[in-house]
């Protein structure tokens, strides 16, 4: 079944299929408006339909898979009643453009607003879907109602052009890579196709406008000046100050700064498909945003989003027959903000987006769909400063309530409803939802709302000071010698935060920018108070919780000055057991003591002590610097030199046998059974040790000390030891002794094996 039929000088075929409609051969002038040089100017959207046939008991309707011929990147399903709502489910699916591959499917949102007085037909929101050159549709009614389809359903294919910077980059969500196009339908598609086939043409709905032209028309005449023309890239479209229009109320002035703002002109709008002019709210007044997102694909690119402005433009316009797009303001993921309805964004422009309320109301939608996918942090930044800015120009508080008189009888998505006239209370700012049964925004969208009124009302919330860098932390106080630098965070977006002050004892001493996470300060000597000051865009300040911060200068002392001892282990000539003993105080905060000679460590402030080797028989230097936490220091250090003296030194009582050993400091030592037999070293220092060999037979000797006796020492081990340290004695300053070992003489084990002894000197 073939019908011929001409748009223009185009020769289009249409094949009726089960409702399909399949475009061959269409020539058209450029889609961007473009001359051969490339120069930027308005886009010239292109559209094209395909009537959707119900099936069955005409609670049903598909597209089967078809290529579409001309190219597009948005689509929607559309019916004739633009009062008409429908219960149910609209998919659709594509063939990406270049690599053939099928999309999975794509839920569309099922009502696109109601739309505005004038509205030619319904449908369902828009979804860019990227470039694509094939379609299937499938429609089912809810089964929760016996209501058949809307009348008049057909899908709407959007090309909405490239800029003059070239083509976008394919955005469509993700391919089923794994899908084959040729495959058998399935069995509701086969069912589908089982009803009687029908003859299809162009656009039978009476009303519409054909959108496939190959006829170029200028522009009309807009009520805007456009300041900037349309970017060279569509990845880098130009934020301008879009100029109000000729008419229409004066634009007032805002309590908060007006954000950076896509113009028409620069996303490419095609001014001569909505020549109207704008409308402006009855009262004159904006007194709540509501949020919105546009329920289409996220997956499209942040060049890809002046297209799919262009996209939803032109199905608002051409398709839908409204007298522009919808929304007031569109951000997309990247974060930048494009004027919508035309009429001066600085201006209370009567839009067409929320559906009894836009006598009232601007509304701010976000690109994309945002039911399981949270909007980034840049889209709910730029809806902030959008809110804050509109409403800051009527004195409503973006965390305020309002009142709103309903232009007609409704029921929200909560299921709330209510009769024309009703005086509704809203939140400012706030979702669709609320005043439509609609899920838009989305549900992680919604979920965000409360954060955005706060980042759009100020002040700057969960400000803190993170830490003091230049400074030591003890407790919850900060020491220094004089300079810090303040880190600090915030919840509140820096791009919506005019200023931050580093306050000392209450004064401002820096001032730095909103952007700002640091700020430096000189403290003079003695305690301090330090904050940080934020001033949001409203002009609202906000004060962190005070840092305390003493500035000092005295350094950290040794009370107790380091000191060598000798301790209990093993004795080798390369490595003599020492105790390093000392005591740092500071009169603020110490930090830690660092050994620095001749080796390196660090040890808390309550350590006094540490254990360690030297060689015998050479000076060694130990350094230490303690630090207190403002970075003072205070240094001392203490020399000694571990002496063997081997036990051939000794002057000998009793009888005692030299051994031989390698195991043996210097390969001997002497042993003794014959009690009171003893071993007599003289020195000058001040620590010695008596050093030993041991086993299970070992007896006991008595220690004398400059004739005194001091103690009696057990050798007795399980396990045999040599050049054991195992008596230790040390005086507070270096002086001259005597040591004297005399044997026991233990019944059963009376042997003792000595090795000489040790001395620091």
């Amino acid at each position: 079944m073939r019908s011929r039929y001409v748009w223009g000088t185009a020769a289009v075929t249409a094949v009726g299929l089960t409702g399909a409609l399949v475009f061959h051969g269409v020539t058209a002038p450029p889609a961007d408006g473009t001359a051969s040089d490339g120069k930027s100017g308005p886009v010239r959207p292109r559209a094209h339909t395909a009537p959707l046939q119900p099936a069955g008991d005409g609670r049903r309707a598909v597209l089967r898979k078809q290529d579409t011929g001309a190219p597009f990147s948005m689509l929607g399903v559309t019916w004739t009643d633009p009062a008409a709502t429908f219960a149910g489910t609209v998919e659709a699916r594509t063939r990406a453009a270049g690599s053939g591959r099928w999309s999975d499917w794509l839920r569309l949102d099922g009502d696109s607003g109601r739309g505005e007085p004038g509205a030619r037909r319904g449908g369902t929101e828009p979804a860019w879907v990227g470039p694509s050159e094939g379609v299937e549709v499938r429609v089912t009614a809810s089964g929760k109602t016996s209501a058949a389809l809307p009348a008049g359903l057909r899908l709407d294919m959007i090309d909405p052009g490239a800029d003059a910077g070239g083509d976008m980059e394919p955005a469509a969500f993700r391919a089923d890579e794994t899908h084959d196009p040729t495959a058998s339908p399935s069995p509701s598609q086969a069912e589908d196709s089982a009803s009687p086939s029908t003859d299809v043409t162009a656009s039978t709905d009476p009303t519409a406008t054909p959108t496939e032209s190959v006829t170029p028309t200028a522009p009309a005449p807009s009520s805007e000046a456009p300041t900037s023309s349309a970017p060279s890239s569509p990845s880098a479209p130009s934020p301008t100050t879009a100029s109000p229009s000729a008419t229409g109320p004066t634009a007032p002035p805002s309590s908060a700064p007006r954000p950076d703002i896509t113009s028409r002109a620069a996303w490419g709008a095609d001014e001569s498909i909505s020549p109207e002019e704008p409308g402006y709210l009855p009262g004159g007044k904006i007194k709540a945003v509501v949020v919105h997102h546009t329920a289409e694909s996220n997956a499209y690119t942040c060049a890809d989003a002046p297209a799919v402005v262009r996209g939803i433009y032109a199905y608002h316009v051409k398709q839908l027959g409204w007298k522009d797009i919808g929304y007031n303001f569109l951000v997309d993921k990247c974060g930048t903000v494009y004027e919508g309805r035309k009429g001066g964004v600085d201006k209370p422009v009567m839009g067409a987006h929320a559906y009894g309320f836009n006598a009232e109301t601007t509304g701010i939608s976000v690109l994309g769909t945002y039911t399981d996918v949270a909007p980034s942090q840049a889209a709910m930044e730029s809806v902030a400063k959008v809110a804050a800015w509109k409403l800051g120009q009527y004195g409503v508080s973006p965390t305020g309530t309002t009142t709103l008189t309903a232009g007609d009888s409704g029921r929200n998505y909560a299921g709330k409803t209510w009769a024309k006239g009703a005086q509704l209370s809203f939140p400012a700012i706030h979702g669709h939802r609320d005043g439509y049964n609609t899920q838009c925004p989305g549900d992680q969208l919604y979920a965000k709302l409360p954060a955005i009124r706060d980042w759009a009302a100020g002040p700057v919330t969960g400000l803190a000071i993170k830490s003091v860098t230049g400074a030591g932390l003890s407790g919850t106080t900060y020491y220094t010698k004089a300079g810090i630098t303040v880190n600090w965070s915030a919840t509140t977006p820096a791009s919506l935060i005019s200023a931050y002050e580093l306050l000392v004892d209450g004064m401002a001493t820096t001032r730095a920018a909103g952007t700002a996470t640091s700020a430096r300060a000189t403290l003079p000597v003695g305690t301090h108070r330090v904050q940080v000051r934020a001033t949001h865009q409203s002009g609202k300040v906000a004060t962190s919780p005070a840092a305390t911060v003493v500035a000092e200068t005295t350094a950290p002392t040794f009370p107790t000055r380091p000191s060598l001892a000798l301790r209990t282990g093993t004795v080798n000539t390369a490595a003599v057991p020492l105790r390093l003993s000392w005591k740092a105080a500071d009169n603020a905060a110490l930090k830690e003591v660092r050994l620095t000679a001749p080796a390196a460590a660090t040890y808390g402030p309550t350590t006094g002590a540490t254990n360690r080797t030297a060689a015998s028989g050479t000076a060694t230097t130990w350094s230490m610097t303690a630090y207190d936490q403002a970075g003072n220091t205070g240094s001392a250090s203490v020399t000694g030199t571990p002496v063997i003296l081997q036990e051939s030194a000794a002057t000998r009582t009793g009888t005692w046998t030299t051994k031989s050993s390698t195991s043996y400091l210097g390969g001997k030592s002497y042993s003794s059974s014959a009690r009171n037999a003893s071993l007599t070293w003289t020195f000058t220092g001040r620590s010695v040790a008596w050093v030993v060999s041991r086993a299970s037979t070992s007896g006991q000797a008595h220690v004398y000390i400059d004739g005194t006796k001091t103690a009696t020492v057990d050798l007795k081990s399980a396990t045999t030891k040599y050049r054991d340290a195992i008596w230790t004695r040390t005086w507070s300053t270096s002086a001259r002794h005597t040591i004297k070992i005399v044997v026991a003489g233990t019944s059963g084990r009376p042997t003792v094996t000595t090795d000489g002894v040790v001395y620091v000197k």
